[in-house]
């Protein structure tokens, strides 16, 4: 039973519609992404770049600061500034393209989600301004002369920041009702000098009726009236007002490019998408906004002077009726809001004592929520182009994505990033909705299911990767997330799982995983390649293209991901098995599937049985490649890809056994008419920790091995988790001879120094989130098997003994003190920025950056990626729960 406002909220709302209708869903980058490109060469960053956004109007979306929008984004709100310096308004989030920045694609601002609950009943944001010029140009000469060795240059870097010159934005919502949205912007000025700015909040409508088609062939309106209210007139959602407190003038314009500024030619209307923009920052000398205060675009202007150190606030309220005195009792509904946000965070961390972890957590999920976006791609419609629109190159119809016809996305969807990846990856997602769905079961448990409907899973059954290239190939994670959101939701309904989900997404899964099986193991031996799987997997070749020599590679981590893939199917059929018995043939299934991907593993060598994944000399997993003159060569670098058969894991209770009288059977005629696979399993008649049963691709001698390497410092163990590379090839890096050439795998823990896969990828020795968390996870399955009495040496070559369990809760707790304050009051995220680190209004804020320094800590990549980075909740709510644990351990123990 729901108890709080917040839970009463979400247990009346599954779907995004109700109090979950509006929210933060508008993109932070909308230009630059293969949606909007038209190009006749896919140059997607070029086709509309920062500048020309100001003046284009979108096909596809809409961006903005601190943007919030129905569900389908219709009507969309953002907030424009303007430091009086400026040549343009600050209308959206300002960064580098791939080609321009030293290390690929890279936001150039300072902004934080500070807030939200998941219904955004209350969010809140803060966007850092500077009060002086803002160094575009700058920013794009250094990073241009900078090159791969050589830092990013970051905007805290151009000093815009040093003297506090700067505003501190504070954007919240907090709704009244379902239809009633308070908006309030508070500007701090932190310098020693009062300051000007100008404060505009927006409202645009997406605009649907320049394409041409019959369905959207109404334009709606706005209309102003004296400058206190904007009446917004829309067929599918009704009328709404917008009241503004105090406004100096309203500014209407339309959402429609100015043809005459980008391309030379005539203009459809006087007042195009960057009408208000002209008008403030000419300082009224234009006539680029509609006199009669009508429109698809408008603005309220605040002109205010900030005295030194001291803010002012600003408000509005967007309502689907009227209201008397619209700010009457503003202020109390908004801390109602904010009192029923902090009930519903008390209550999930309760066993969170720490007030800076709790204060990390509850970011981490703010980054979450806010990174939510209305993601709309039909490929169809984009391929051919629209009715009333020129139409696109001819290549374009066997180019990017010609494949995914039938793909049409018209959904609200976690994003990795909103500025760096305005796009799902559907890996990615799979991670995210882990966290999510600590938050918010429901929503995760309906990303989980978005990407595996016939309109976006292609009809071979491959998921679309990412929208650059859906054709690509990410690890097949689905399996594992549905059941990691499954038991969560399950432990929030009190043991009552929620088995029509599990058989939604398993008949899905299925398709997806044949096709693994039909597409990725094209020798049938069981043993897979991937290409590309997500991190570039620092490999000695781009493995998204053919061998350069006309080899073939067999992998190591693909492999290892297709048997974690099988056990996932394998725990999802038997639970579900346990209320239909039918699915005990689909355990089988799995069963044995699992057992001859654990021998394949074993030999891959064909007639030269020698060669296995699995190196004895190294005691560890390398990939293998195959060249044509017929020998087969292990590439030995030591990777994460050597990890990952650690995830190939699960238990399974005998208890459940007894209860698939079928399963037990052919589990028990499979192990005894094949001994040579029975014995490449650990564990099976062994029973463990409460009679369990271990399935594992590592019995415990190599499970060891690979644990002593991952658990040394001076290999795979970082100060702040796992490496995804070696230390060890620091010294000695790993080179592959071929034609004349070497090949070099060299350790670098931070930003990539290849070009390998656009030059922002290839990534060689950091640490990232997800699959430290796999490590998390698959280290505490192990210990629910083995136990207290099982001991590693943690760290290898230290001497300490600990549980696996104690050793996967100090992983994690590596993990968290990235962003952890430590005993001088600094976190390793921010690196040596002392800025950054000392002062209170920048070092209570955190980023979650795409992965980490190797070495340091220093978040690097996307630094608002609270996508799988926001795993760092769940680690914090986890290693909560274990230290909770600790004193009752303790007592009985001296009870004993």
């Amino acid at each position: 039973m729901a108890h709080g406002a917040e839970k009463v909220r979400l247990s009346l709302q599954k779907e995004n519609t109700g109090w979950k209708k509006w929210g933060p869903y508008l993109s932070e980058r909308q230009w630059g992404t293969v949606r909007e490109d038209y190009s006749g060469n896919g140059d997607a960053w070029n086709y509309i770049t920062h500048e020309m956004a100001l003046s284009k109007a979108y096909r596809w979306g809409e961006d903005g600061i601190g943007g919030f929008s129905d569900n389908k984004q219709h009507i969309c709100f953002s907030f424009g500034f303007w430091n009086h310096n400026d040549k343009i308004l600050k209308e959206r989030i300002f960064g580098l393209t791939n080609r321009e920045s030293n290390h690929g694609e890279d936001v150039k601002e300072m902004y934080y989600y500070l807030d939200s609950t998941p219904t955004h009943s209350y969010t809140k944001m803060l966007y850092k301004y500077p009060q002086n010029p803002f160094p575009y140009e700058k920013l794009r000469q250094e990073n241009g002369r900078r090159g791969k060795e050589d830092p990013e240059y970051e905007i805290m870097d151009t000093g815009v920041f040093e003297n506090d010159e700067y505003f501190d934005i504070f954007i919240e919502h907090a709704k009244a009702d379902e239809e009633d949205i308070m908006m309030k912007v508070t500007v701090f000025n932190r310098g020693t000098k009062d300051a000007p700015i100008t404060v505009l909040p927006t409202i645009m409508f997406r605009n649907t009726w320049s394409w041409g088609y019959e369905a959207f062939n109404y334009k709606p309106i706005m209309n102003g009236i004296s400058n206190r209210l904007i009446e917004v007139t829309h067929r599918k959602h009704g009328k709404y007002n917008l009241y503004l407190d105090g406004a100096d003038e309203l500014l209407f314009c339309e959402n429609e490019t100015n043809f005459k500024k980008l391309y030379g030619t005539a203009n459809n209307t006087a007042y195009p998408k960057d009408g208000i923009n002209d008008y403030i920052v000419s300082n009224k000398k234009t006539n680029t906004v509609n006199p009669n205060s009508i429109g698809t675009k408008a603005s309220a202007r605040f002109t205010r002077t900030i005295k030194a150190g001291e803010s002012t606030t600003f408000r509005l309220r967007f309502v689907n009726h009227s209201i008397s005195e619209p700010f009457g009792g503003f202020e109390d509904l908004f801390a109602k809001r904010i009192r029923e946000a902090d009930e519903f965070y008390d209550d999930l961390q309760r066993d969170v004592a720490d007030a800076d972890l709790r204060s990390i957590q509850r970011q981490a999920y703010a980054g979450m929520l806010w990174s939510k976006q209305f993601y709309y791609y039909n490929v169809y419609e984009w391929l051919k182009g629209d009715p009333a629109q020129p139409g696109p190159n001819q290549g374009r119809k066997w180019g990017r994505n010609s494949g995914w016809k039938h793909l049409y996305a018209a959904n609200i969807i976690s994003m990795p990033d909103k500025w760096e990846y305005p796009w799902f990856a559907a890996w990615d997602l799979a991670f995210h909705c882990v966290p999510l769905a600590r938050v918010d079961a429901d929503f995760a448990k309906r990303q989980l299911e978005i990407l595996l409907r016939e309109y976006y899973m292609h009809p071979n059954g491959q998921i679309p990767a990412y929208e650059w290239n859906f054709s690509d190939v990410n690890p097949p994670v689905h399996g594992w997330a549905t059941w990691k959101v499954y038991e969560i939701d399950r432990e929030q309904n009190n043991g009552v799982g929620d088995i029509e989900f599990l058989e939604k997404i398993f008949h899905k899964l299925l398709l997806n995983f044949t096709w693994w099986v039909n597409q990725k193991d094209d020798t049938g031996n069981n043993i897979f390649s991937g290409g590309f799987l997500g991190l570039d997997n620092i490999g000695v070749f781009d493995r998204s293209t053919p061998m350069p020599f006309g080899g073939k590679l067999q992998q190591a981590d693909a492999t290892g991901w297709m048997a974690m893939y099988t056990l996932n199917m394998l725990r999802i059929s038997v639970e579900i098995a346990l209320v239909h018995p039918v699915y005990q043939d689909m355990a089988s299934k799995f069963f044995e599937h699992f057992l001859h991907i654990a021998g394949a593993m074993e030999s891959i060598g064909g007639k030269n049985s020698s060669i296995s994944l699995w190196d004895e000399e190294d005691q560890f997993y390398y990939d293998v490649i195959h060249i044509p003159n017929g020998q087969s060569i292990l590439l030995k670098v030591r990777s994460i890809v050597g990890l990952i058969p650690l995830f190939a894991v699960e238990i399974l209770d005998p208890q459940n056994l007894d209860k698939m009288p079928v399963f037990k059977r052919r589990v028990e005629w499979v192990l005894a008419n094949r001994p040579d696979l029975a014995r490449l399993i650990s564990r099976w008649f062994e029973s463990g920790k409460g009679e369990n049963r271990l399935l594992s691709i590592l019995r415990g001698h190599r499970m060891k091995m690979i644990m002593k390497r991952m658990l040394d410092e001076n290999e795979f163990l970082s100060d702040y988790g796992v490496r995804a590379l070696s230390k060890y090839h620091e010294e000695n890096p790993y080179k592959f001879y071929i034609n004349g050439e070497v090949l070099q795998v060299d350790y670098t823990p931070a930003e990539a120094l290849t070009d390998i896969m656009g030059g922002n990828s290839n990534w060689r020795g950091p640490i990232w989130f997800p699959l430290n968390y796999l490590i998390f996870d698959s280290l505490m399955k192990f210990h629910a098997y083995y136990g207290e009495d099982f001991m590693v040496e943690y760290p290898t070559n230290s001497g300490n003994l600990a549980t696996i369990k104690e050793a996967a809760v100090a992983i994690a707790c590596r993990l968290i003190d990235i962003f952890k304050k430590d005993a001088d009051g600094n976190r390793a995220v921010y690196g040596v920025d002392q800025k950054m680190q000392k002062d209170p209004n920048f070092n209570e804020h955190i980023l979650f950056y795409e992965y980490f320094h190797g070495d340091n800590g220093r978040g690097c990549g996307a630094s608002h990626q609270t996508g799988w980075t926001g795993l760092v909740a769940e680690l914090i709510h986890k290693t909560a729960k274990e230290t909770a644990k600790q004193p009752e351990k303790e007592e009985l123990e001296i009870i004993k």
